[in-house]
Parts: C-alpha cells; structure tokens; sequence
C-alpha cells in the first residue's frame, strides 16, 4: 500500500527543521492508518517474540494486523527479521517498503536499510550500530538499547531483556496500550517463574519510559477501528489455525515425522490431541509416519499426517496406496524452498505439480490452498468434509509465509462448525460392497458386522467391488474411471469463483495460496492508476478445478498467473501450466519468482506491466464469445 498522504506530512515535520526535538512533543501523537514496522537482528535476540506481542495487541485492539519474518536455517541462527504491519482497515498484504525499522546491529542496519522508505524512521541501538551520517533520506533514532537494558536488568539483560526493552520502545512510540501488554506478558510467561514475569514487565516499562519523542519530534496513535458488533478478534499464525481447524473438524488421529516449517502443527497435534481422547505418533520417518495415518483411517477414524515437500516425496508411496484403497486421509504440505533440502526456512509454491501428480500410475486426490491464516482454519474443515464424502485423500498446500504469519481475523463460530468424531460400527447388509462401481466408496471398518458373512479385503491391489484383488482388464478400466469421476462430480458441486475488481476488461489475475493478499492490494493498484480494468481471481480448489473458469477467462484479455515457483523450461508456471493444458487459452501468462521471499504489491504491478508492454498479437485471437 502507498503511504498514506497524512503519513508523509507526519513524517516530512518530524524531519522538519522547525521540530521540537530538544524537550517533549511538539504536537500530540499524529494519527496513522497503519505502520510497517521491521525489527531486525539475530534470531537468538527474540525479535520473533516482539512481533508476536505486537500482532496479539493488535488482535484484541480491534485492529487488524500480518506478519512476515526470516529466519536462518542453521541451527546456530543469525541474521532474522520480524516485520508487522498494524493498523486499521483492511491489511492484506507485509507492505513493499518499511516505515519503522529497528536495527539492533551494524549488519542489521547495512543488510536492511535499504527496506526503509524515505522519510522513514530509523531507530538503532547505538551500542552496536554506526549509521551513515550523510544520509539524510531517514530520521536517525539512536537509542541505547544494550546498555539501557543492561542497568536495569544486570549483565543477563544484554542476551536476554533487549527484545523487551524494544517492545516497550514501541509502545511508546506508537502510544498502545501498554496494560494489555501487560496482561500478554503475564499470560506468555505465566507458567514460569514469576522472576522471568517480573523481569520481563521491567524491561518493557522500561523501553516505554524512555522518552524516544525526543529524537522524533512526536509520537504516533493508530486510528481507531470501530468495530460494529460481530464476533470477537483472535489472533495466531497459519500452523496453529490448521491444526485448530483439524481439531474442529473431528480429526482426533495422525502421525508425522518432523520437518520445518511443518514442525509446529506435529507439536500441536501431540499436545491437543490427547485432550480430546485422540492420540498423535511422532514415527521414525516419513513413510512410517504415513502408513500409521493410513492404519488410523482404515480403522474407521479420519486421520492426519504431514510434512514438507522432501517429506511429501517420501510419502508418496503410501500415498499411492491410499488412492487405491480409497482410504480418506488428510496430507498437510507446508511448502519451503526446494529441491532436496533447498530453502528449508524460505517460501516457495513449487509443490503443486507434486501433490497432483506425484505418484506412480493413475491415482487421483484432492488438492486444495488456503489463501490466509483465517482460511487455514477452514480448509482444514473442508479438507476434513471431502475426505469423508469422497472417500479420498486430500492434500493441503499452505507455505512458509502462512505457516509463521500472524493474523487477527473474526473468531469462529465454533458451535456451528465442531464436528464431534464418530465411528461408525453399524450393522452392514448382506449384499454390503465397499467399492461399487456406481457409488462412492464406503469402508466396514474391523469390529463392524456383515450380514452376510462375507468380509471385505482393503488392499493396494486392483480389485473388485469387495476388495477382492483382480486382474480384470475391464475391471480395472471401470475402477480407474470410478476412482476419476468421484473427483470430477467433486469439482462439479464446487461454488464457482468470485472475482474482485472488474468482472471483464483487460487484465485478470490469477492467485493461489499466499500471493491473495499482494495481488488483491496490487488490482487495487493497476484501478486506481486508471491504466487498465483488472480483476483477481483466486483459486482455492487446485485439483479439481472450480466450474466456469473458462467462461470467466474469457472475459478478458490477458490472464496473468501469480505464483512462487519457476517459470520451467517452456515459461510458465506450475499452476500456469496446468491452466493452459486445460483450456488452451494462450492468453495465460505467468509471473513468478523463486528467490524465497513472499511477493510484494509492488512486484506483482511491474510483473503486469511488463508482461502488457510486450503483449503477443495472438492473445488477442482466443474467441470471446462465450457466454458469462
């Protein structure tokens, strides 16, 4: 988002030489939509906690709030960020460029300086950092930070009290509510001793005591959200939404083998899941891990396991497997950089191709991309729904950026949406089949009766309708059809997609997963410049595809895929490619990236205009008269 025209008059007078910058403030706290804030140091300094505390804030202010962080992938650590953007409105997306950074080291400030806009605030730890003096684009805010925690907490406050300290620097600068600080300290350290609470609280009050309006000329207040009834505002990241939405949704049973950025769901699920008479296994690898979900399911109960792409890889096997017994199973992929081990701590969306397409022989499943931290809570009650209905494995597709992003968004209305777990050991008929060829599969898990004596086998071999291994050519033909056109009507009972922006024109962009936010608030962008009509069309459903999109698409002149993955040999995208194998429209374009960083607004309306200057003549050849 551009910086708000009130925000740059803030910032143009705290540079102003006429400011007051020798006693208190010269003007009460000016009034900001909404900040970037970036703090930047070593993963070992807590930023990730400061940030954390700042978007929980910001959650029960009635604000909204998105984060993004690095992290190194060593397991020494080193160089990381924590950027919050808060305020009112509307937030969708990190920003392009930072309003506030804090730097707590040289190579903080060297590596990072560049994010800061100009007329941005630089506030540093002078213990540490040396700014160039003749730069002038920002207002230096040298603060003492090492040395001031350290008087206040002793020798343990240079390692342990800075991110504190800096929290409680940013409360004062931005005028929040330090007692709800309070209570979120007491309620994250609680459980320890009450040294560690004590000590906490004296750090940040005092970084708030320190009177930082001083060196800026004023402070700031975020302009209140007046929320108009409704549910109340929650707060957390993509990890813990999933799993809440698991939970939700009647999953009591899974397994997995760690594996960043996947790790914390596992977690999660090994503490929760007992408090509801479930069980969770940590396996020994990744096949182990899925083959004991799969036992979960073939027993009759819904189950869940997960991974990253290097683990998902390893599961395919099993998977496999799955798709052939028509098993209903729940596969979580958290996305990072790849090949192999490849960016372990960084986003990509290179695994779509992978979890349509990655096993052996023809073996259909359900994909599906939540697009924010809110819709991680219910894909996971969707995926959970599909699975029972269809009988069928469904893969999850969220990344990096969502799995550590935290959101403020409407609490759910969890009376309406629990789904408490049932197995179902009811008596089955006599002429009981679980794969028949005109209906959706349903399993007799063991301990439920058959009339007829007969028991079913559940197998990875080709079978007939009582599992029975064959190696019928016709049954085969009519089992792989069954196994095909269960997804099809799936994707035929699917809500067509809503479009944002203009309904036709010139320009429609296509999202999935985390880019929904920069390409919604980038179609902003391209309409307000009053250069083209653009709209966004964002896809959940990755496989099957939703009803219409042909008709949709050819509504427009350009189609743009926006997605984190490598353009390929042929130059396009992964989703991209899939788009123009189904439809042929040459039309579709891709814009895409693969340097591990969430896109910006910002990079999404260069990509559209670079791809507009050099527009192929035969783009405009695709026939345009299909009916809406």
């Amino acid at each position: 988002m551009d910086l708000p025209a009130r925000f740059c008059n803030a910032l143009t007078f705290m540079v102003s030489p006429n400011s007051d910058s020798s006693g208190g403030p010269s003007a009460p706290p000016s009034t900001l939509p909404d900040a970037v804030i970036r703090l930047a140091g070593n993963s070992q300094d807590g930023i990730q906690t400061i940030g954390g505390f700042l978007a929980r804030l910001a959650g029960r202010s009635d604000q909204d709030v998105l984060t993004y962080m690095t992290i190194p992938s060593t397991i020494s650590g080193g160089p990381s960020i924590f950027q919050v953007r808060m305020g009112t409105g509307d937030i969708l997306s990190a920003g392009d460029q930072t309003d506030f950074l804090v730097a707590f080291y040289q190579h903080s400030y060297e590596a990072h300086v560049g994010s800061l806009r100009d007329g941005g605030v630089l506030i540093y730890d002078s213990d540490h950092v040396k700014p160039d003096p003749d730069d002038r684009r920002f207002l230096h805010v040298p603060v003492p930070i090492t040395s001031r925690t350290i008087e206040v907490m002793g020798g343990a406050g240079k390692d342990k009290g800075k991110n504190m300290f800096v929290l409680g620097l940013i409360a004062r600068v931005f005028s929040l509510d330090v007692a709800k600080l309070h209570l979120l300290v007491r309620e994250r350290f609680g459980a320890r001793s009450e040294d560690i609470v004590r000590n906490a609280l004296l750090a940040l009050d005092a970084g708030y005591g320190t009177p930082v309006e001083n060196l800026l000329g004023q402070l700031y207040r975020f302009e209140q959200n007046k929320r108009e009834g409704g549910r109340p505002q929650i707060t957390m990241d993509g990890n813990t939404a999933l799993t809440y939405g698991l939970i939700t949704a009647g999953v009591r049973y899974g397994a997995a083998y760690p594996i960043t950025p996947w790790s914390t769901i596992m977690e999660m699920l090994r503490t929760e899941l007992p408090k509801y008479g479930g069980t969770f296994v940590q396996a020994e690898d990744e096949l182990s891990a899925v083959s004991m979900a799969i036992g979960f399911a073939y027993a009759g109960h819904l189950a869940i396991t997960g991974s990253s792409g290097p683990g998902l890889s390893l599961k395919m096997e099993a998977l496999g497997w799955a798709v052939m017994a028509e098993i209903p199973l729940i596969v979580i992929n958290v996305q990072r950089g790849g090949p192999s081990t490849g960016l372990p701590t960084n986003i990509e969306q290179s695994d779509l191709l992978q979890a349509i397409y990655g096993s052996h022989g023809d073996a259909p499943r359900v994909v599906l991309a939540p697009r924010d931290v809110e819709d991680c809570f219910y894909t996971a009650i969707e995926a959970a729904r599909i699975a029972r209905d269809y009988s069928v494995p469904v893969i999850i597709l969220t990344d990096q950026a969502l799995a550590t992003r935290i959101e403020a968004f409407d609490e759910p209305d969890l009376d309406q949406l629990v789904r408490p777990p049932a197995l179902d050991l009811s008596t089955r008929p006599a002429d009981f089949k679980p794969y028949p060829l005109d209906q959706i599969t349903r399993h007799a898990p063991p301990g439920a009766v058959v009339q007829s004596g007969k028991y079913p086998t559940v197998t990875g071999l080709e079978h007939d309708e009582l599992g029975h291994p064959t190696a019928n050519p016709a049954l085969h033909t009519k089992m792989t059809e069954k196994r095909r056109e269960k997804l099809k009507r799936l994707g035929e009972s699917l809500a067509r997609p809503d479009i944002y922006g203009d309904e036709s024109g010139d320009i429609l962009l296509v999202s999935w997963g985390s880019p929904y936010g920069p390409v919604r608030e980038a179609v902003n962008r391209l309409r307000a410049a009053g250069d083209c009509t653009c709209g966004q069309l964002h896809l959940r459903h990755l496989h099957p595809l939703p009803p219409d999109l042909e008709r949709i698409f050819a509504r427009y002149r350009q189609i743009f895929v926006i997605e984190i993955n490598d353009q390929g040999l042929y130059g396009f995208g992964q989703l991209a490619t899939l788009l123009r194998a189904r439809y042929a429209n040459p039309a579709i374009r891709s814009i895409t990236k693969t340097d591990g960083l969430a896109f910006k607004t910002r990079e999404v309306t260069e990509g559209v205009r670079r791809l507009c200057g050099d527009a192929s003549a035969s783009v405009s050849a695709y026939p345009t008269n299909i009916p809406a």
